[in-house]
C-alpha cells in the first residue's frame, strides 16, 4: 500500500503526515509514506486544497486535517 500526503509543508500538512504514520502503525500493516510538495504534481491529483491524503493512487481526502482515527477507517 502507498500513502501518498500532498501538501507544500504547511503545518496541517505535517501534521496530516504524522497522523497517517500512526494510523498506519496502529493497524500494524505495510504501507509506504510518500510527500509530495510539488505543486504541478499535487495538481496532477486534482487537487486544489491542501492537505489531502492519496491511497493507492486514489484521493480519499482534501483540504482537510484528518485524524489517525479518521485515517484508519479509511485504510480498513
Amino acid at each position: 500500500m502507498i500513502v501518498k500526503i500532498l501538501g507544500t509543508g504547511c503545518p496541517k500538512c505535517k501534521k496530516l503526515e504524522e497522523n497517517a504514520r500512526v494510523a498506519i502503525s496502529e493497524l500494524g500493516i505495510s504501507a509506504t509514506v510518500e510527500k509530495v510538495t510539488e505543486l504541478d504534481k499535487i495538481m496532477d491529483y486534482g487537487v486544489m486544497m491542501t492537505p489531502a491524503l492519496v491511497i493507492d493512487e486514489k484521493v480519499v481526502s482534501s483540504g482537510k486535517l484528518l485524524s489517525a482515527s479518521d485515517i484508519k477507517a479509511l485504510l480498513m
